[in-house]
């Protein structure tokens, strides 16, 4: 069963060998957003890219999120989010990209994949190749 505490290792190792491959992993990140994980109610998945200056260096961040918010108890305890996410060398096509579309704006999951899917956002950065694939998981 996968649980919060193993979603990243789990994600890495269903991607495998093919973290060069965006389309690969999009495909098998879908797949992800789609099985049980311990403890979760609902599934809440983001898609966000644009120009940003997190480490310092501007770098275009195409980003597939799956979040989790984690009880204890019974109780609230926190949100994590884990983040399978490319890093491109921004050019002038790709800094005029910019979005941040949640899963719980659609009537199913489906609905929010195939959205995505036709989005130009996703579309454009598919052929370009990546800096760098980042795959990790923070507390929110």
């Amino acid at each position: 069963m996968i649980t919060v505490e193993n979603a990243e290792s789990y994600l890495k190792d269903k991607i495998g060998e093919d973290a060069e491959n965006i389309e690969k992993v999009w495909q098998k990140f879908k797949t992800f957003c789609k099985e049980t994980v311990e403890g979760e109610e609902d599934k809440e998945i983001l898609f966000q890219c644009g120009v940003y200056d997190f480490t310092g260096e501007k770098r275009f961040h195409f980003d597939f999120v799956r979040q989790f918010t984690v009880y204890e108890e019974d109780e609230y305890s926190r949100m994590e989010q884990l983040h399978c996410e490319f890093l491109f060398k921004p050019t002038d096509e790709l800094s005029k990209l910019e979005i941040e579309e949640w899963s719980m704006d659609y009537d199913d999951i489906d609905d929010f994949l195939n959205h995505i899917e036709n989005l130009q956002e996703f579309q454009m950065p598919l052929n370009l190749k990546p800096i760098k694939l980042e795959i990790y998981q923070e507390e929110v």
